[in-house]
């Protein structure tokens, strides 16, 4: 994990520019470089790094002697580098995974390159022979990408969108910063002038399609057809491939713990994993919680179970209310399920990056989208319709779950990995009969917790347990962190202030008085700019005007019983 940034054709004086690489420090602590392009003194790079792989040749942009004509700037891991290396020779100089771009793009161009990687990444390709420049993002965009290209010709990259909307051209504020789409790769044409012009935007991955880089995984062909014990056997291996691969770090692992199911799977895969190749230390795993929330107490069982030295963040409610208008920063959104998932997640990184020394944080962000793990899935009218919702969920996760997840963690200087979003795994659970993904008697993920039921991986208590709202899984016995923050926010925003909130936000107009107070906040830091949310969160097939499942007729928290 890192921070990535570029300009092209800059009018305005380098040095003055590259005050706003600095808004993103946060996402490399470790080191930082300034570099400008050779023969084109408009041009240049900032690169903030957070060593995991190669602690030596890491730093960035990336050159080698074999290609001096190519500059490379990204943020990811590629987990198929050695691989590739095998499968086309590839003589690698430094141990640095991304290497392997350059050596895939000398070979066969662009579009090989970004569906032959295996991993999440954000990166910047400047080939100055042929006076190109490439923009790529995976599948999910796990990796976070923003760009400005103005009618002239300027182009600014950074891995956050802070970055980019303070820089200065042709006397004027930049004005039209977007994130780049996943799963696209941009070409544009490089002037001598060093501006850009767009030349094409291209899909190079569907979440549904099975990778081009199947073909080299380490993982040969699974057992075809759909009977039950086929499919179960497979999501098995395809999971536990999808955390072993992403074991590739020379800094200490750990893992966000909540005790449902997606984290506590995720965690006792990673520690069986760590224990097979003999990890020589062991494996730190964090909850967050008020005094004996729901989630506490079942990462607490969880952590027993597979044996790791599991800490516990106990949610101070003040410091979660404090915490809001520096969420609402990182995160770059005033999308109120987001804001409200983030703070226990900004918090508990927080304390990893002060307490502890892991900096590569395992996750469970991914499965509620795959598995069909909401609420409101129970009341989708068809299994097909439930598989669409499920698509559409994959594909929105860089506006919303994914998001949040990059953002609180990178705030602290750690590393996120998610192997429920493994391509792989992803594209074979998607290619399964819509009636097989569906929930069933009453229980969401019912077959993700079916194959795992043999497996004595978890307690079953785990394994069954029901989905909590994320403000209740936080919650204490007493009052859920939900009804704080409302109780809170209600004092915050007048009621006149909302009834007139449509004429102050005509985009997205807040309904409720939580919405404005966070969308007063996210205009403070960035005015004008609400179109990077196309929409608010909400379950879908049922009449909800809050996106909590604890506002919906199924759900029922332990808090509750």
């Amino acid at each position: 994990m890192c921070g990535i940034w570029a300009l092209f054709g800059s009018d305005e004086c380098l040095s003055v520019q590259c005050l706003s690489a600095m808004k993103i420090a946060h996402r490399g602590p470790d080191a930082f470089r300034f570099e400008n392009v050779n023969g084109f003194t408009n041009c240049c790079f900032g690169f903030h790094r957070l060593a995991v792989v190669d602690q030596l040749y890491g730093m960035q942009p990336i050159r080698v002697k074999k290609f001096p004509y190519l500059w490379l700037c990204y943020n990811g891991e590629i987990y198929n580098f050695k691989q590739l290396q095998k499968q086309f020779g590839f003589d690698y100089q430094t141990l640095v995974d991304g290497e392997v771009i350059l050596h895939l793009y000398n070979r066969g161009g662009i579009e090989q390159t970004a569906s032959m990687l295996d991993g999440v990444f954000a990166f910047i390709l400047l080939d100055t022979a042929n006076r190109k420049v490439f923009l790529a993002r995976d599948t999910y965009g796990v990796r976070p990408l923003f760009k400005v290209l103005t009618d002239d010709g300027f182009l600014g990259v950074c891995s956050e969108a802070k970055g980019l909307i303070n820089l200065k051209h042709s006397t004027s504020l930049c004005s039209k910063v977007e994130p780049f789409l996943p799963g696209h790769y941009e070409v544009l044409d490089l002037k001598p002038s060093g501006k850009v012009a767009s030349v094409e935007l291209v899909k190079f991955h569907s979440c549904k399609d099975e990778p081009l880089h199947v073909a080299c995984d380490t993982v040969e062909a699974l057992p075809s057809g759909f009977d039950l014990e086929t499919v179960k056997s497979n999501i098995r291996i395809l999971f536990e491939n999808a955390v072993r691969k992403r074991l590739m770090a020379h800094r200490r692992i750990g893992c966000l713990l909540s005790g449902g199911l997606d984290s506590s799977l995720v965690a006792a895969v990673l520690m069986k994993l760590m224990k097979e190749i003999n990890v020589n230390y062991p494996l730190q795993t964090f909850a967050i919680g008020m005094e004996n929330s729901p989630d506490l107490l079942a990462a607490r069982k969880v952590a027993a179970h597979i044996g790791s030295e599991h800490h516990e963040v106990i949610l101070n409610t003040e410091e979660g209310i404090q915490a809001i208008e520096e969420v609402i920063f990182s995160l770059e959104t005033y999308d109120i399920t987001t804001i409200r998932a983030s703070i226990g997640m900004y918090l508990v990184s927080k304390y990893i990056r002060k307490k502890t020394d892991s900096v590569v944080i395992f996750s469970g962000e991914g499965s509620d989208e795959l598995t069909q793990g909401y609420i409101y899935f129970h009341k989708a009218p068809s299994p097909e319709e439930a598989a669409e919702e499920s698509e559409r969920l994959l594909k929105e996760l860089y506006l919303f779950d994914v998001l949040r997840a990059d953002r609180t963690t990178a705030a602290h200087g750690l590393e996120l990995r998610v192997p429920f979003l493994d391509h792989r795994f992803t594209s074979y659970y998607l290619s399964l009969p819509a009636e097989l993904r569906i929930p069933k008697n009453g229980i969401e993920k019912y077959l993700l917790r079916l194959s795992f039921e043999d497996s004595n991986l978890l307690p079953k208590e785990i394994l069954w347990r029901p989905k909590e709202a994320f403000s209740d899984g936080i919650a204490s016995v007493k009052k859920s962190w939900f009804s704080i923050l409302q109780d809170y926010i209600d004092q915050q925003v007048d009621d006149l202030l909302l009834e007139k909130a449509a004429e102050k936000y005509p985009f997205n107009p807040p309904k409720t008085k939580e919405s404005y107070y966070y969308r007063q906040i996210f205009e403070k830091h960035y005015s004008g700019r609400s179109s990077w949310l196309p929409h608010y969160w909400m379950p879908r097939w049922v009449k909800a005007t809050d996106p909590s499942a604890r506002t919906l007729k199924h759900y029922k928290s332990a808090t509750q019983e």
